[in-house]
């Protein structure tokens, strides 16, 4: 993988973007909403929660100050981690997960946010089976993403046995082992190394059969 750092010298907001976007867009937006209030800010999924069908209606003083204090939440962990080397990885909460399903089911049949919000669900799974995170939590974060109109399972038929192979592949891997972004809360998180395949592959089951 190729990439760069480049900071960019403004960027530019406009929320009347959002009103081209058809339901599904937008709900796969909102999977990368929900994810800062679960690794960073327990007050922001708070106020998701008790906020979110104004989020749905395009309410303008809604999305003005969802998408501001998401752009304050990234900019906070980017001013603190540039290059990626630490604090910057959480904001791949469910990514792991996701990339592996979007890799298996081909391009666009799953979006990126739709993933991206499975695979949050499984990573609180595997957090629950490390005896860390309640499932009272994850309950919480499976309501607010179905309300959002967004997957909290798995495709049907791909087994858990077909993520691990593209999970290994994953940019966070380092000398050949997973590093998972895990929830320790509603608003906080870490990135977790040593983690068993099978323990993996029973919280992944976990979201197939739900």
């Amino acid at each position: 993988m190729i990439g760069a750092f480049y900071q960019p010298a403004s960027v530019v907001v406009d929320l009347d973007c959002l009103k081209t976007l058809p339901p599904r867009e937008l709900a796969s937006g909102l999977a990368e909403v929900i994810k800062y209030g679960i690794i960073l800010d327990g007050a922001f999924f708070n106020w998701l929660e008790e906020n979110l069908d104004a989020l749905l209606r395009l309410d303008g003083p809604a999305m003005a100050y969802c998408i501001r204090r998401c752009c304050e939440l990234k900019a906070e962990v980017v001013a603190a981690d540039e290059r990626e080397t630490g604090l910057r990885a959480l904001l791949n909460l469910g990514h792991t997960f996701g990339h592996a399903i979007e890799a298996e089911m081909g391009y666009g049949n799953w979006l990126h946010g739709e993933a991206v919000a499975a695979g949050m669900v499984m990573a609180a799974r595997t957090s629950e089976r490390l005896g860390q995170f309640s499932s009272a939590e994850t309950q919480r974060i499976i309501t607010l993403l179905t309300r959002a109109g967004l997957p909290v399972n798995g495709p049907r038929e791909m087994s858990a046995q077909a993520y691990l192979p593209h999970m290994l592949r994953d940019k966070k891997v380092l000398a050949g082992e997973m590093r998972l972004i895990l929830p320790l809360a509603i608003g906080k998180s870490e990135v977790r190394s040593g983690v068993s395949h099978e323990l993996v592959l029973n919280a992944i089951a976990d979201c197939q059969s739900a």
